[in-house]
C-alpha cells in the first residue's frame, strides 16, 4: 500500500475520512458535471480525491500540506490527466488552477484549528467579499463551528459568525460525522455543511457592511445583555430606540435574538440617519 507507513500528524490535524457513505454524500452535494473546476483542500490519502475524479468534474486540484503525503497521492494518480496537485500550505499558496484560472467548486475536510482564516481566503470578509465567486464549498467542519455556521436567530449558536456568513451566503447542512467515521477518530462531532455564496451584485456595499460589523462586535461582545445596554454608546437612547422600533427590533432584545436580514436593517436605518444629519 502507497500510505500504509504514514501515522496521522497532530500538527496538521489529520483525521481521515473514511466511511464511503458520508463520502458519497460529499460528493453528491457537490452536484458535480463536465463543466466543474474542483479545489480540493487537503486530500489526505486520496478517498475523497478517487471519488471526485470517478464523477463528470472536468478537473480536480488538490492542494496537500504533508510532503510525504503529496508523494503517495502523485503515485495513486500519476495517471489521471485531470488531476493536479500543490504541496503547499493552503493558507498562503494561491487557489487558482496550474492555468491561472478558479476552481468554481470548493472540496475541502477542513483541519479544524485553520477553520477561520481558510474560510475567509474562500468567501473574504462581509466588507471586502473574494473576487472569484464559488458557486458551492462543501465544507467538512467540526459541529460546533458547522452549528454556528448554519443556526437560525434565538438557537444557541447563533453568534455573530452566524451573522456574517449568512450575509454573504446561503448555508445549509448536509449530514453529520460521528468520530468513527474517521481514521484516526477525533474527540469532537464533525458535520459536512454547503456555503453557496451569494452573486457579486448582492454583496453588500462596504460602507453598510462595516456598519453592520461594528454593531456586531458592540453586541455580542456582551451576547446575554440586552441590546440597549451594549449598543447605548452608539448614539443618544432615544435615537437608538427610534431605530430599533422603525426596523421592527426590541431594544430588550439580546444579540442573538436579531436574524441577520434584521441586522441588515438595523444598519441601514443607522445609515439613513447619519445621513440625513450631513444633508
Amino acid at each position: 500500500m502507497i500510505f500504509e507507513k504514514h501515522a496521522a500528524r497532530k500538527r496538521f490535524g489529520q483525521h481521515w475520512l473514511r466511511d464511503p457513505q458520508i463520502l458519497e454524500k460529499i460528493v453528491e452535494a457537490a452536484d458535480l458535471s463536465s463543466d466543474d473546476r474542483v479545489l480540493e483542500v487537503g486530500p489526505g490519502k486520496g478517498v475523497l480525491t478517487e471519488k471526485l475524479l470517478r464523477s463528470p468534474v472536468a478537473l480536480v486540484h488538490a492542494i496537500e500540506i504533508d510532503r510525504d503525503l503529496v508523494k503517495g497521492l502523485r503515485k495513486r494518480f500519476f495517471d489521471q490527466p485531470k488531476f493536479t496537485l500543490l504541496q503547499g500550505d493552503v493558507l498562503k499558496e494561491p487557489l487558482n488552477f496550474p492555468d491561472g484560472l478558479p476552481a468554481n467548486k470548493v472540496v475541502a475536510n477542513i483541519p479544524y484549528n485553520i477553520t477561520g482564516p481558510l474560510l475567509e481566503k474562500l468567501l473574504g470578509r462581509l466588507n471586502s467579499p473574494v473576487k472569484s465567486k464559488y458557486q458551492v464549498l462543501i465544507l467538512l467542519l467540526q459541529k460546533e463551528v458547522a452549528d454556528r455556521i448554519t443556526a437560525r436567530a434565538g438557537e444557541k449558536s447563533f453568534s455573530s459568525l452566524s451573522v456574517r456568513l449568512q450575509l454573504m451566503a446561503f448555508c445549509r447542512k448536509v449530514c453529520s460525522v460521528p468520530p468513527r467515521c474517521f481514521d484516526p477518530p477525533p474527540k469532537v462531532q464533525s458535520e459536512v455543511i454547503a456555503i453557496e455564496p451569494f452573486a457579486a451584485e448582492e454583496h453588500l456595499e462596504p460602507v453598510l457592511a462595516r456598519r453592520i460589523e461594528t454593531l456586531l462586535r458592540k453586541a455580542f461582545l456582551s451576547r446575554r445583555k440586552m441590546l440597549r445596554n451594549t449598543l447605548g454608546d452608539i448614539c443618544p437612547l432615544e435615537e437608538l430606540e427610534f431605530i430599533a422600533q422603525s426596523v421592527g427590533i426590541s431594544l430588550q432584545q439580546r444579540p442573538q435574538e436579531i436574524s441577520p436580514q434584521d441586522w441588515l436593517k438595523f444598519a441601514k436605518a443607522f445609515s439613513s440617519l447619519e445621513g440625513s444629519r450631513t444633508n
